[in-house]
């Protein structure tokens, strides 16, 4: 054989099985948490250990999220706590020693509250939310803080403070927002659950984009009091979550009247919707629900072809799909948003409020430029904002003219919900900007609406599809999903953070090829890095080799056909006899790998025009 390039490398082995504990928080529903502690089988301590390694292995590392943006020093210290609280007097509720996430936007008193930007990265306010009190108080464990676009002013999650935060579905992609950590991390299984806050999208896209369930909720019925706001009156805040049950477990904590923010005036005396009692309550063969023409008209292909499925599944059921429009719509969404003469002025009055000393107002943040370019525009616009109130008093007047336009058609056709894709388009390569947000019409109308999981384009990116429903309709909206999960279980966790083994992240697999016959001398190397998504390779072919080689592909085989294949990547061109390189994998792909169907096609002079096929 000629002189020959020689590689060292490694195939590994499994030595023996892999040690696992009692319970794996991987996957595990809040209810499941709360059965594993009542029986001993787990403790929260060790619910928090187990959420910090994952944390670990992928936040910074392997896949590299960059969704958390603190952890809670006190968190293994207040699961302890809880620990002994329940071995003493039980549980206070279903959320007792769970630990949670929360979006950077919320009030936390011993942590930093940041929105995402540097000009506020010190900033401690002086009082928690509400929500994140209510939470504490049912004994909640607020395990960390999670990024999200800076002041949660855009849907693609990047900040001056921490930067971009990855889609764990496709890496090169966005997570949506403004809530985007919180979505990665959910999706990730950083933790059971996750806040996040909603102006215009940004509990519904980032649960859309990680396969996550998220409601929007009906204005006032909860409260954004230690929120940073973005526009008091579009505000709502809750949580983003991996099934229906758990999103309602936590609602039936954080809803309800606080007299701190008048918009929950309406639960003073309103009984609690009960979201965990209404979960198995929808009639579905009874549904009426309107399909809103406009917004499928402006859908990618694939969006549209998973919402299509998805409807069709209830009518087999025997809900009744109706066509609508709702005229003038596109002139009553520009008439009702008040995010730009809002900002400024809620943003300085809530950083006076809760003790924002060094910073004080939001030109002072403009003036020294403590802020991303991806926000500049809006952010020097809103700094440079005197507002009208002539105007501003329009605004608030064409939001109730939106409402009840959407009302009257519901009535007019008897509809239970309108539906449609929560973002018309798929997630963007990051630094392009994200199109096709359909959030103004539960936004501007105060309506509820809830994203819920779809299924997946064949690149295995995420579609959501959005129910919006009539005044106070949460649980009804929430228990429609409900139906729809049960039967069709759409949940499907990211493929770039797996399951721990022994505490640590799955290593990256190598295999070797080598192939010396019909004149080929040509070796190679493959790693497969599952937290990455990669295939990597190096290809060395013997120059000296009496075969000239045209072109070595990977190709993807059927199960019974060993010898030819698809290709779906090129690893070596002609006249060339060496190269390197990385394969971002298809889920199709991913599959084909586990089940041994990927193979590695050599093309030359003198072989079959099919080349020679071997198995990876």
């Amino acid at each position: 054989m000629p002189r020959f390039i020689c590689f060292l490398f490694a195939i590994v082995l499994s030595s023996a099985p892999a040690a696992q504990p009692a319970f794996n928080v991987f996957e595990s529903g809040i209810a499941d948490m709360q059965e594993a502690l009542e029986s001993g089988r787990v403790s929260s301590v060790e619910l928090v250990e187990q959420y910090l390694a994952r944390i670990a292995a992928y936040d910074q590392q392997g896949p590299a999220l960059n969704s958390i943006v603190r952890i809670n020093p006190a968190a293994r210290d207040i699961a302890e706590a809880l620990d002994a609280e329940r071995a003493e007097r039980g549980a206070r509720s279903a959320l007792h020693g769970i630990p949670i996430l929360v979006k950077d936007n919320y009030n936390t008193s011993t942590m930093p509250t940041t929105g995402g930007s540097v000009a506020l990265a010190n900033f401690v306010p002086n009082a928690n939310a509400t929500q994140v009190q209510k939470l504490i108080d049912a004994g909640a464990i607020i395990l960390a803080k999670t990024n999200l676009h800076e002041y949660a002013y855009g849907i693609t999650t990047v900040g001056s403070l921490f930067g971009q935060t990855r889609n764990p579905y496709d890496l090169r992609r966005v997570p949506g927002g403004s809530s985007g950590g919180t979505g990665a991390a959910v999706a990730a299984n950083f933790g059971a659950i996750g806040l996040g806050s909603d102006t215009c999208g940004s509990i519904r896209i980032p649960s859309s984009f990680n396969n996550l369930i998220g409601l929007r909720p009906s204005k006032g019925l909860s409260s954004i009091y230690g929120v940073m706001p973005l526009s008091h009156t579009q505000d709502v805040a809750g949580p983003l979550a991996r099934s229906a049950e758990d999103l309602a477990i936590l609602l039936d904590v954080v809803v309800g009247f606080d007299q701190r923010d008048p918009a929950t005036a309406m639960m003073r005396e309103r009984a609690a919707p009960g979201f965990v009692d209404a979960l198995d309550t929808s009639d579905v063969s009874a549904l009426r629900v309107g399909k809103l023409n406009i917004y499928f008209d402006d859908a990618s292909g694939v969006v549209v072809q998973k919402l299509e499925q998805a409807l069709g599944w209830y009518e087999e059921q025997g809900a009744e799909i109706v066509e609508i429009e709702i005229a003038d719509l596109g002139e009553m969404l520009s008439a009702s948003t008040l995010i730009n003469q809002e900002f400024q002025v809620d943003l300085n009055a809530y950083l006076d409020e809760f003790g924002s000393n060094d910073m004080p107002d939001l030109g002072s943040i403009v003036a020294n430029g403590l802020y991303h370019q991806a926000i500049a525009g809006v952010l020097q616009r809103s700094a440079a904002v005197e507002r009208d109130e002539s105007e501003y008093e329009s605004r608030v007047a064409a939001r109730n003219v939106l409402r009840q336009a959407v009302l009257a058609i519901m009535a007019d056709q008897q509809l239970d919900a309108i539906v449609y894709p929560t973002i018309a388009q798929l997630p963007v390569q990051i630094g392009d900007p994200q199109t096709g947000s359909h959030c103004s019409l539960s936004a501007n109308s105060g309506l509820p609406a809830i994203s819920m999981p779809v299924g997946f384009s064949e690149a295995g990116l995420p579609v959501g599809m959005e129910l919006l429903g009539g005044e106070m309709a949460d649980t009804d909206l929430l228990a429609m999903a409900y139906a729809y999960e049960q039967a069709n279980s759409p949940r499907m966790p990211p493929s770039v953070t797996p399951p721990l083994i022994d505490g640590i992240a799955p290593q990256a697999e190598i295999r070797a090829l080598s192939i010396a016959e019909q004149g080929i001398a040509l070796e190679a190397i493959f790693e497969y890095r599952a937290v990455s998504n990669e295939l990597t390779y190096t290809i060395v072919s013997d120059p000296a080799a009496s075969a000239r080689l045209t072109a070595v592909t990977l190709a993807i085989t059927e199960q019974d056909d060993a010898a030819n294949g698809v290709s779906v990547h090129n690893l070596l061109a002609p006249e060339l006899s060496q190269s390197s390189g990385s394969y971002f994998m298809t889920p199709q792909f991913r599959e084909a790998f586990a089940e041994g169907r990927v193979t590695v096609r050599v093309f030359a002079e003198g072989l079959p025009v099919t080349g020679l096929s071997r198995r990876v």
